[in-house]
């Protein structure tokens, strides 16, 4: 297709009032005045034509790539024909998981061929596929464009983001002192047996044996570790209220992450971890893998929670979870409280967890909500939406403090630091054993 550029418009609009001029002044010859646009469609039309006759390209997208992060297209463009361009513009119909920088982007051609980086945002998960694109180019006048639709296949894998792991993973091991978990053997710490020591200053009273200590006249105590092999179940709720976006991303991608950050660390300390979401009804139950091998294999499972539109049925997810449980497990749920109603089902629910097993729940901080309490109002809309936040927020606290007093255990942060948080919980409940 063929088509003029801007600057074939514009030099077409400033023969207009010569045209005028020629028409009044000579009306007898008006058709002098004609001359200057016919002259410049002809040479658009002619531009046209002798630019690059024929266009190619080629689009390469990485394998996978984390949702969020940035990655790069490679598109590869060769142009054809005896007048050939200096500079192509490719423009990329995006899959609706991925968002492009720029809308068109500029090839710099040398012979006719040449390369340049798309860059585009990953804001879901899933299988992206980009089908088709636009090339055009200029002729050597650079009056015309003459632009081509290209099949341009290419996808990629889009994963949940694993850069919590890869930069805060190591971090939290040294910032919380795993080291010593790691280990399993810290002295006066712990429920498993160990050995027998010899009592010495700076240890626990409890930790003393008295009957091994009155056999051997001598102060001999037990010496401990941090149990191993615990269970922790994560519970992703995967309903329509996780779909809401925050800073970005969708409520659920910002739980994901998190829940793989504290399953690396659990898996690093030797706990045994599995994965159930859940939305109307439960979508994937794995069973417990241990070992940091497994990771993988985590991740993947992890991929294939889908977007939900349908409504989160906590009791039906719960009880059919707590039926899976034959052991005593760390259920962390990760969900989104919306509404007093449907609160009410999930403290309901969550009783059937908390009579047997050790329940964390996770939140994400609202803070659109606390941004609009704590703006100053200019009119009065203002002033009304802020009181409708503010009892937003008083009831979201209230549902917390309800499941506090039921002994859950309650990790509520912002976005970027729910799964640093969720970490130093679990840290902490393990060192205490409560897991």
């Amino acid at each position: 297709m063929i088509y003029p550029t801007r600057l074939a418009v514009l030099a077409t609009a400033a023969g207009a009032p010569v045209a005028l001029l020629v028409a009044v002044a000579m009306p007898d010859r008006w058709p002098l005045g004609l001359a200057w646009p016919l002259c410049l469609v002809a040479l658009t039309l002619a531009d046209g034509l002798v630019g690059g006759r024929r266009g190619r390209l080629t689009l390469t997208l990485p394998a996978t790539v984390g949702v969020g992060e940035e990655l790069i297209a490679t598109a590869r463009v060769e142009v054809d024909g005896s007048q050939l361009p200096r500079s192509a513009e490719v423009a990329v119909a995006t899959d609706p998981l991925l968002t492009p920088d720029n809308d068109v982007t500029t090839v710099a051609l040398k012979d006719g061929r040449g390369a340049a980086a798309i860059v585009l945002h990953a804001t879901r998960r899933g299988h992206a596929r980009v089908e088709t694109a636009w090339l055009r180019w200029r002729g050597p006048l650079r009056l015309a464009w003459r632009q081509t639709i290209v099949a341009a296949p290419a996808e990629t894998l889009i994963l949940p983001d694993m850069r919590p792991v890869r930069d805060k993973g190591a971090q939290l091991v040294e910032r919380h002192a795993i080291e010593g978990l790691l280990s399993q053997a810290k002295r006066g710490d712990g429920t498993e047996f160990e050995a027998l020591v010899e009592f010495q200053a700076g240890m626990e009273r409890r930790t003393i044996d008295w009957k091994q200590s009155a056999r051997h006249r001598k102060l001999y105590a037990r010496d401990v570790r941090v149990e191993r092999n615990n269970q922790i179940v994560f519970a992703v709720d995967a309903g329509r209220q996780m779909a809401d976006p925050v800073a970005g991303l969708p409520r659920i991608d910002r739980a994901v992450s998190a829940m793989l950050l504290a399953a690396w660390v659990a898996l690093k300390l030797g706990d045994r971890v599995a994965l159930h979401a859940f939305d109307s009804q439960p979508r994937i139950a794995s069973g417990a893998i241990g070992g940091t091998g497994a990771f993988a294999h985590l991740r993947r499972l992890a991929a294939r929670i889908d977007y939900s539109e349908d409504e989160t049925n906590y009791t039906f997810a719960l009880t059919t979870l707590a039926a899976r449980l034959h052991r005593r497990s760390t259920v962390v749920l990760f969900t989104e409280i919306v509404d007093l109603t449907s609160a009410d089902f999930m403290i309901r629910a969550a009783q059937l967890i908390v009579a047997r097993h050790l329940l964390i729940v996770v939140v994400l901080q609202d803070e659109e909500l606390e941004s609009i309490v704590a703006a100053e109002p200019a009119e009065a809309d203002d002033v009304a939406r802020a009181v409708t936040a503010a009892e937003l927020l008083r009831a979201r606290q209230t549902v917390l403090l309800r499941l506090q007093r039921m002994g859950v255990q309650v990790v509520e942060a912002e976005h970027d630091r729910v799964g640093e948080r969720l970490v130093q919980r679990y840290v902490e409940l393990k060192r205490r054993n409560m897991l």
